[in-house]
């Protein structure tokens, strides 16, 4: 009889479908899904959709990072497990680069850690440091994992609008007064993706004050602080005073140096924040592959000038595209970072469409694939990101085809 009832039950389970955990029902659809169906269907059926979607780097690595990967991995030192926190001379490459750029003193012993990706980083500081009753402040709109890796940690997200002046500390302040229990962490993200928005010197100086005053942990998300343009130049959260008492920075080679398939990026900063998420990574995983963590270092210690290149490209074909949106008018200003054009799209355009909609309209009508706002979160309604990664005569082409859409649709 108990063979039975278990068979039974067994059954039923399986009539029921196997359920996933608490923390995969927590996360909202997949906004992308049906944009990214429609692109393959009409890929397969022959249709030339220009791409601008994903923020991922369509220009070459430097060569001789490519060189220098190819001989790494062909040495039988480099094709082991590696250190997971990545090897010595890594982090000492990246705090190299810290005091050039930013004026910023790293131990690399104790105040970097390399990852498999910023994002992945990220994610597992998230786990390491939130749990269930926890709360994150996140600016929206916001690049979707910094709220889903505090969804996958099992803690709560507080939206506030955001902001890069006095209103925007304003609100984070009015949240932490009234909150209860207090968020644990402040997630920032300067230059922002998807909107492009940028801080100027004296910005983190508040934020540093506010997290001491109410104790609240510090990320700002810096995977775009070296693809400026116009002269200016992105500054560091852990350039201000103190910084490091509260917080950590992630960055990455993945936009700098076009080596987005490599996934390596690092986090600096606050020593227990970077032992919490070196804990939780011993548990996960072994390291980068030692030849693309070579390969890293000799991309930070010789291709300062192919930054300055790519983003003389990336400034080009912002101009190219802004300027085009503005003749077939939609308002958009020209961005002084990120590899993103973030673009309102008039009402009189949409008919009243949301931007997930209207994406799909722009796929199957001028065979041009961009990110709808709502992608985003609420606040990224009526607005499209629109990513700097085709050529100048594509970019071109896919405003020409938005513009004749626009033209038969009014």
């Amino acid at each position: 009889m108990g063979e039975l009832t278990t068979d039974i039950h067994h059954q039923a389970s399986l009539a029921k479908g196997i359920e996933p955990a608490l923390r995969i029902t927590r996360l909202p659809p997949y906004l992308f899904g049906r944009l990214n169906t429609l692109k393959l269907a009409k890929r397969q059926a022959g249709v030339d959709i220009i791409d601008l979607g994903m923020g991922n780097p369509s220009d070459p690595v430097p060569q001789i990072v490519v060189d220098k990967l190819c001989e790494a991995a062909r040495d039988p030192r480099n094709q082991h497990y590696s250190a997971s926190k990545g090897i010595k001379n890594l982090r000492k490459e990246v705090a190299i680069k810290y005091e050039r750029k930013w004026n910023v003193q790293l131990d690399p012993e104790t105040e970097v850690l390399a990852c498999i990706g910023s994002k992945e980083g990220f994610s597992h500081l998230c786990l390491a440091m939130m749990g269930p009753g926890d709360t994150a402040i996140v600016p929206e709109p916001a690049f979707p994992i910094h709220n889903y890796a505090v969804a996958l940690a099992g803690a709560n997200v507080v939206s506030v609008p955001l902001g890069n002046d006095d209103k925007f500390i304003s609100n984070v302040t009015m949240v932490m007064e009234n909150m209860y229990p207090k968020p644990k962490l402040l997630i920032l993200n300067y230059p922002h993706n998807p909107t492009a928005m940028t801080v100027d010197e004296g910005f983190f100086e508040p934020v540093v004050e506010l997290a001491k005053r109410y104790g609240i942990a510090v990320i700002n998300d810096f995977a775009y602080g070296e693809t400026c343009f116009d002269g200016y130049q992105a500054p560091s959260f852990l350039s201000v005073k103190g910084a490091k008492d509260v917080g950590v920075e992630f960055t990455t080679l993945s936009k700098p140096y076009n080596m987005a398939g490599f996934r390596i990026g690092f986090v600096a900063g606050n020593k227990d924040m970077i032992d919490y998420l070196a804990t939780i990574k011993g548990y996960y995983d072994y390291g980068i592959f030692q030849a693309i963590q070579i390969a890293g270092i000799i991309a930070m210690r010789h291709c300062e000038q192919e930054i300055v290149t790519q983003n003389q490209r990336y400034q080009s074909r912002r101009d190219v595209v802004c300027d085009g949106l503005g003749r077939i008018g939609w308002p958009v200003e020209k961005p002084r970072a990120t590899m993103f054009v973030w673009a309102k799209v008039p009402k009189e355009h949409s008919r009243g469409k949301g931007s997930i909609a209207y994406a799909m309209d722009l796929m199957e009508h001028a065979e041009v694939a961009i990110a709808p706002g709502r992608a985003f979160g609420e606040g990224g309604e009526d607005y499209m990101r629109i990513a700097l990664v085709e050529n100048e005569q594509r970019l071109r082409q896919a405003i020409r085809n938005i513009g004749r859409f626009v033209r038969k649709s009014q």
